[in-house]
């Protein structure tokens, strides 16, 4: 099976080897206006690949080949960030536990009502937008910080540690006009007006 391009928009990605179930739960998504792309085992979703758009993961925990607990776990330690929502028949509060430390957002155990489903999707929905929101906006700060000279980068990094303009003249060996002159530069560059936006943004980095 392979996606067709997709835009921007959210998408759910299913895994569940029982077809039937899987075609049920794609209606239901389809009903409510959700993209949606099924697959029967983690093989053919990893085939497939994604879009750029915000996503998540239904994930059956039973599956042929690689179980959805073994995919998760290494999504975890991949550090994939991909909300992913748990299903299963056969679930137990120790593999609820456990599946919520791995980073799940929901575990839900068959069968389910329709809205309770959709309501783990939506939140896992948020929760990647809310993602790809914070990663824009520190690839944004790195973007500006790589604009910045070693002597402005020596500025800024004493600037948010706290030091005062003429303790940074002092261990830089520069005069405070010059340490004035880079912390305006500083400032300007990195597109802060204030210094607690300076340490904000130097602890996106």
């Amino acid at each position: 099976m392979t996606l067709a391009a997709l835009d921007d928009s959210p998408c759910v990605y299913l895994i569940d080897d029982d077809a039937s179930l899987r075609e049920s739960l794609e209606d239901l998504m389809h009903s409510v206006g959700l993209p949606v792309r099924g697959f029967a085992s983690v093989r053919e979703f990893l085939e497939a690949g994604t879009g750029d758009g915000p996503a998540c993961l239904v994930l059956d925990v039973r599956l042929p080949g690689q179980s959805g607990m073994d995919f998760l776990r290494r999504m975890d330690a991949a550090r994939r960030r991909m909300p992913v929502v748990m299903i299963t028949g056969h679930g137990d509060i120790p593999m609820s536990v456990s599946a919520m430390k791995l980073g799940a957002v929901d575990f839900l155990t068959k069968p389910f009502r329709d809205q309770d489903l959709l309501d783990a999707i939506h939140a896992a929905l948020e929760k990647d937008r809310t993602q790809r929101a914070a990663m824009s906006g520190a690839a944004e700060v790195r973007d500006r910080w790589a604009t910045l000279t070693e002597g402005e980068r020596a500025v800024m990094d004493r600037v948010v540690r706290g030091m005062l303009n003429k303790q940074i003249a002092a261990e830089l060996h520069i005069s405070e006009i010059t340490v004035k002159v880079r912390r305006s530069r500083v400032m300007h560059k990195m597109a802060v007006r204030t210094l607690a936006d300076l340490v904000r943004a130097a602890g996106r980095l």
